[in-house]
């Protein structure tokens, strides 16, 4: 895993509210690789594709919330060391 303090480095951020994604997005960009996803389950599917060093999870979303999302990835070996951000 690439240290968190590189360009190399990715950050999944999650949250259905595109305004706080670009925010983020805005913010993070100029120091790390940055995926975006608007729900838990296009989450599960990025990480699954490509782990990221760190996920920044929104709590309240329609359908998956957060808390089922970390739930989910704490429970799989291959992602339950991925550092999440509530």
């Amino acid at each position: 895993m690439p240290d968190l303090f590189t360009t190399e480095s990715n950050i999944l951020i999650v949250d259905d509210t595109p305004a706080n994604l670009r925010l983020l997005a805005r913010l993070l960009s100029a120091e790390y690789l940055v995926r975006l996803a608007l729900s838990g389950d296009l989450a599960l599917t990025s990480i699954h594709n490509h782990p990221p060093d760190l996920i920044l999870l929104d709590i309240r979303m329609p359908e998956m919330d957060g808390y089922e999302v970390c739930r989910r990835l704490k429970a799989n070996p291959d992602t339950r060391d991925i550092p999440i951000i509530l």
